[in-house]
């Protein structure tokens, strides 16, 4: 897999919340906080207005227009930012588990999104890297969103056997596709580090074989760069050292593997480079914040 798909395997996305929203005339809809989970929408008809806390000014939004909301900062959808806001909650309810909310009538403003929850331990390698509001308007960037928008507004509206399923796997698709076309926007971190070619690769060859016993000059390689060149470029783009990234991906693989397989610890360790099971601990307590096995256990309890 490549590096992108790698971290969403491990966040494991769950869309829970699939739902549409048919407006009419003048409302405002309140949005309460929301930590630990990543929102996604579309607007498919009309337009409104969107005010993040936190954020100076608000954005417009269009139809076409896509965004990903990833700080948990409450937020609000609007006609009129004069007006008095309606909790989300009151609003939404009726379309808890899939299905249409209307306020005022509807039909002049339709929206449709979805939430997803990520687990816990890696939400902050992505999400730490993402701005307040991820919008997507330019209209080349909407047409690969366009028919997963509109297939997902029908099978809200006209429910059928599997509608639901239909709708979920619509909804990572946006995700994806949102967080694809992100990578360019330029910023630090690893996400947008992998629209740099040189290294985007080495990011790649980490991740494609994360128990190879990796060093600086090998990884400068790949990226067809001097070490010191590549190591001072690694850290702007990303925010770290291409060997603290290479242990925290290691780490992160290694937290996914102890919860969803039965190898020991030392098989681990093992797989991901490491001569000794206390050298993997003491790395592993480091990055993750507890020891191998206070970590199973936890998760295990949760």
């Amino acid at each position: 897999m490549d590096p992108l798909s790698d971290v969403l395997s491990l966040l494991k996305p769950r869309s829970y919340l699939s739902a549409g929203f048919d407006a009419g005339g003048q409302w405002s809809v309140e949005f309460a906080k929301h930590e630990g989970f990543i929102k996604c929408y579309a607007v498919v008809k009309g337009w409104c207005w969107l005010a993040v806390d936190g954020v100076p000014g608000a954005v417009r939004l269009e139809a076409g227009d896509c965004f990903l909301l990833a700080s948990g900062r409450p937020f609000r959808l609007a006609s009129d930012l004069t007006a008095t806001s309606v909790d989300a909650e009151a609003i939404f309810s009726v379309a808890r588990h899939g299905g249409v909310a209307v306020c005022n009538g509807g039909g002049e403003f339709f929206l449709v999104g979805s939430r997803f929850a990520v687990s816990g331990h890696h939400a902050g390698m992505l999400l730490g890297v993402l701005p307040p509001i991820v919008h997507i308007s330019n209209e080349w960037d909407q047409a690969a969103l366009r028919w997963s928008v509109e297939r997902m507004m029908h099978e809200l509206r006209d429910p059928r056997p599997g509608g639901f399923l239909v709708a979920e796997h619509l909804a990572h698709m946006m995700l994806l596709l949102a967080l694809r076309l992100q990578v360019t926007e330029g910023r630090v971190g690893w996400l947008f580090a992998l629209a740099d070619k040189q290294i985007g690769a080495a990011i790649g060859a980490m991740h494609d074989d994360p128990g190879h016993p990796w060093t600086l000059a090998e990884l400068a390689k790949h990226a067809f760069m001097s070490r010191s060149t590549f190591a001072l470029k690694f850290k702007a783009m990303v925010g770290t050292s291409p060997m603290e990234y290479l242990t925290q991906w290691r780490m992160l693989r290694a937290g996914d593997r102890l919860t969803t397989s039965r190898d020991s610890i030392s098989l681990v360790a093992a797989s991901l480079g490491y001569e000794s099971e206390s050298a993997f601990s003491t790395a592993f307590k480091r990055v993750m914040g507890c020891s191998p096995r206070q970590y199973g256990r936890n998760l295990a309890l949760a």
